[in-house]
Order: C-alpha cells, then sequence, then structure tokens
C-alpha cells in the first residue's frame, strides 16, 4: 500500500523534569546560545525571571530581559524580534527563552521561529501544553483569538521545574486539566476513526489522560506537590503536547476550543484562562453532540463532568464565565464567530448553525434528555 509523506513535530528535542532541575538546564541552554532574549510578562513571575537571569549570567552568558505587554500579538511580535535583532555589546540574541504561561509561551515559539534560533520554553503553570507545542495562536492586542501558527518544529528545550510551577494560582493547574480533558472530547470525534495508526494511538493516549485526570485531579488541586499533583501538571503541560505532536494536524480540535475562541471575542471572559473556557466549550460540545447528534453517551459524559468541573470551579454557565448580563448581541458574537467558515466546530458529524451553537450555550447544565 502506498505511504504519504506525513510531517510530525512530535516533540521538544529535550526535556528536563523535576524538581530543581536548573543546574543541568543551565548547562543546556548554554550549549544552544550565549546571548539569550529572556522573554516573560506578568509582574508575578518577574523575581522569578530575574532570578533566571542571574544564574545566567553566573554560568558566563549575556542575557537581556524582554517583555510581553498583551497577549501574542502580531505588534507585540514585531516589537519583540527588532529588540532581539539589535546589536548588543557581543552581537544580537542567538536563542529565546519563554518563561511563564501560555501566552508567553507562544510568542517566544514563534518569535524563535521567526529569528531562526533555538527556543527554550520554561512554563512557570500546568496551565497549557504550550511549553511543549509546534503551534503559537495569535490574538489581537485586547485578547480576541485570530488564529493559529504551525511552527517547523517543538521547542528544543524544555524545563519543567515542579516546584516553579507548584508556586502559579491553583486555578492554573485546573485550566490546565479541563484544557488537556479536550484532547480527548475532540480527537474521539474528528480522529476516532481514522486508519493511522499513530493518530488511534494519540487517540486512546488523550483518554487514557482523561481518566487519569477524573482519578488524579481533585487530591491534585488540594494538595499542590503530592504524587497526585505530579501526574496531573506532569499529564496537563507534557502529556497533553505528546498527544498533539503523535496525532499531529490529523488529530485535531473540535467544538470546545472553537467556542474558547468566540468566547475571546468579548472582554468580560478575558478574566478567565484559556482552558477554564475550553472546559465550558467541552460542555458546549457534548450538548450540541446529544442534542443535534442524538447521542446519549455524551449526555452522560457531560453530567459526569459537571460535577467534576463544579468541584474544581471550571465554569459550567455563561454567568461564570462574566457573561451574566451579556446581551443576545454579544452572545451572537461568540457563535458567529465559532461557526465562521473554516471553523473547528465543523469538524462535528453534524452540520451545526449559529441558533444551534447559541442554544448549547445557554444550556449546559440542562438535564440529558432521553435520545431514540
Amino acid at each position: 500500500m502506498a505511504c504519504s509523506v506525513i510531517g510530525h513535530s512530535i516533540a521538544p528535542t529535550l526535556v528536563i523534569r523535576g524538581t530543581e532541575v536548573w543546574t543541568r538546564a543551565l548547562q543546556e541552554i548554554a550549549r544552544l546560545g550565549t546571548r539569550p532574549l529572556l522573554l516573560g510578562r506578568s509582574a508575578a513571575t518577574l523575581p522569578l525571571r530575574r532570578e533566571l537571569l542571574a544564574k545566567l549570567q553566573g554560568v558566563g552568558l549575556t542575557p537581556q530581559l524582554a517583555e510581553l505587554h498583551h497577549d501574542c500579538c502580531p505588534q507585540d511580535l514585531a516589537r519583540l524580534q527588532q529588540q532581539a535583532e539589535q546589536s548588543q555589546p557581543d552581537g544580537p540574541c542567538d536563542c529565546v527563552i519563554a518563561m511563564g504561561g501560555g501566552k508567553v509561551l507562544d510568542a517566544g515559539k514563534l518569535l524563535a521561529h521567526r529569528l531562526g534560533t533555538p527556543c527554550i520554553t520554561v512554563p512557570t503553570s500546568a496551565a497549557t501544553c504550550a511549553g511543549w507545542s509546534a503551534l503559537s495562536n495569535l490574538y489581537t492586542p485586547a485578547g480576541a483569538f485570530l488564529g493559529d501558527v504551525s511552527l517547523d518544529r517543538c521547542p528544543d528545550l524544555l524545563v519543567f521545574d515542579h516546584g516553579l510551577v507548584k508556586q502559579a494560582p491553583p486555578q492554573t493547574l485546573v485550566s490546565g486539566m479541563a484544557d488537556a480533558m479536550a484532547k480527548w472530547y475532540e480527537a474521539s470525534v474528528s480522529s476516532a476513526q481514522s486508519s493511522d495508526g499513530l493518530v488511534q494511538q494519540a487517540v486512546q493516549q488523550a483518554r487514557l489522560l482523561r481518566d487519569q485526570i477524573l482519578l488524579d485531579g481533585v487530591a491534585a488541586f488540594q494538595d499542590p506537590g503530592s504524587e497526585a499533583w505530579v501526574r496531573v501538571a506532569e499529564g496537563s503541560a507534557l502529556t497533553a503536547g505528546l498527544i498533539g505532536g503523535l496525532g499531529g494536524a490529523r488529530c485535531r480540535t473540535v467544538a470546545a476550543h472553537a467556542v474558547h475562541n468566540g468566547l475571546t471575542q468579548l472582554p468580560a471572559t478575558h478574566s478567565r484562562l484559556h482552558g477554564e473556557k475550553v472546559g465550558f466549550g467541552i460542555l458546549v460540545q457534548l450538548r450540541l453532540e446529544e442534542v443535534l447528534g442524538g447521542s446519549r453517551l455524551a449526555g452522560h459524559a457531560r453530567n459526569q463532568l459537571l460535577g467534576f468541573f463544579r468541584t474544581l470551579g471550571v465554569p459550567c454557565e455563561l454567568a461564570e464565565l462574566g457573561l451574566a448580563q451579556a446581551s443576545l448581541q454579544e452572545l451572537h458574537q461568540v457563535c458567529d464567530y465559532a461557526c465562521r467558515e473554516g471553523s473547528d466546530l465543523h469538524r462535528l458529524p453534524f452540520p451545526v448553525d449559529v441558533q444551534d451553537l447559541l442554544a448549547a450555550l445557554v444550556s449546559t447544565t440542562t438535564q440529558t434528555l432521553p435520545v431514540g
């Protein structure tokens, strides 16, 4: 049988994980460049970046700090590229270290891609798998989703320091859990029938990850640093990325991420993390599968998730996303964007229009309907 050539960026070249892994990480960074641009964003992580800056200087490197002003947006990236290319005493930057949450990691990966330099990602939470993937999401300066950019490779080095990640607010882990669980609910719809062995394996790995999060998620949330926390944090930030890399473009997002993308069009939702909006999107997708697809199983899955999400504080209703007072026009804006041509939403095995999606948005917690 003829086999077409399919490219996969499966994983970072090197992943260093564990507690206080900086000694080895600094050695590996020094092999990738001597003039790193250290990119971050939030004031909360600035002390951590300054600490890393001093450590880099301590091993003979000449780093410079850079800050993301917005989400990963074209305007910020153009400014950062200009900064990176400006000649320093020893020359322009020769690698990018992105230290922060998902938006910073995405910006760092895309910046390194444009500069043609090595990329090092240092997640400061387990809120997404952005530190792993060969993909960056672009937003407007105001925080509305624009689209994604495929990169030529995963990061050259990912440093996942447990002590660093454990300092993040607990809700970041909740966000990571919800985002990671979406791998199963979306890939099982878009890719479960694939005849490609790697895609099949990625889909089953997504199911195992979902099961592990359901088993360990509450304990991980309640006891940071525990064995359950390590399993869930690494699952959310690392394994979720591996699933995307292994499955590639054929293991795709569906309605959960499309709903997230639509929600970002409203500023009222920007206080909620990426994975929290994706988690709400899972409930919406299951509602669509239940009502339009006639799936009794989807209804049962939604009811199971509602209890788990409520325990952890994942938004289950529009009001919990800051949209209690949203107008019908604003909700239509969300649905119009999520249903636009080319949206991931249309990978569902049945047609969905704006009114269908609007009905699902407002009924995520409605009791399961009898089917058949």
